[in-house]
């Protein structure tokens, strides 16, 4: 799992290179090769890092944090809220679909793959980048947390402009890690059917993100998804 056994983006190989050097990652690095060999881990460890490879540190404009993989089968494939193509579309990614079609105009696709946005610099990081299968939050506080949120500041100290989208309480607590004289923050509820309707639906993040990125002349997100499951 450290850079010696999993291949990670090299721009954020140099980034994280301190991380991986801790004490704390490499007693991650033991759980995590303990637990794969008792158990059933999500996602893949090939797809572990999917959102570092998927966008490379200085191509990120959007920040979106999500909680813990998903841990059915077949799901988590290492960008949060997104499963694979073939997947039922989870109820909070359906919500999420629903938000930018009264935000956007968005046209609802028939997949849940959200790789054409980290393509184009939406990072899609869970704060927990693995979980036992079927057991939901088995790899929380075991130093995953940590990393992430030294990513988080890392990305608030070096970049400009960035916008980071905050969506439900655990994520709200991240607001702390970001430097909001430079980037924006915008904060709703979480788009799962418990939490949807109290901020979530309404907020217009999608156009707000665009708005903002626009405005400092950077390239929007083209939030439009490909309508075909068989890429």
């Amino acid at each position: 799992m450290t850079k010696h056994t999993v291949k990670i983006e090299k721009s954020w190989c140099n980034q994280l290179a301190e991380e991986f050097e801790s004490d704390y990652f490499s007693k991650l690095n033991d759980f995590i090769v303990e637990e794969r060999s008792k158990y059933e881990v999500f996602p893949p460890i090939s797809k572990m890092f999917a959102a570092f490879d998927f966008t490379p540190f200085d191509k990120v404009k959007v920040v979106i944090i999500g909680q813990d993989p998903y841990h059915g089968v077949g799901q988590a494939h290492g960008l949060c809220f997104s499963v694979s193509y073939g997947v039922k579309i989870p109820p909070s990614l359906k919500n999420i679909y629903k938000e930018l079609n009264t935000d956007v105009g968005f046209e609802i696709p028939n997949h849940g793959n959200l790789e054409t946005w980290a393509k184009q610099g939406v990072f899609l990081i869970n704060a927990t980048l693995s979980v036992r299968a079927h057991t939901a939050g088995s790899h929380q506080k075991k130093g995953w947390e940590i990393f992430t949120d030294s990513i988080i500041s890392i990305i608030s100290e070096k970049q400009n402009n960035i916008v980071f989208l905050l969506w439900g309480n655990f994520a709200k607590t991240k607001e702390i890690l970001i430097d909001q004289s430079k980037h924006l923050v915008l904060k709703a509820s979480h788009p799962s059917p418990l939490g949807a309707y109290k901020s979530f639906f309404g907020c217009k993040h999608f156009s707000k993100t665009n708005e903002y990125l626009i405005k400092n002349g950077i390239e929007p997100i083209d939030w439009e998804l490909p309508k075909t499951s068989l890429l």
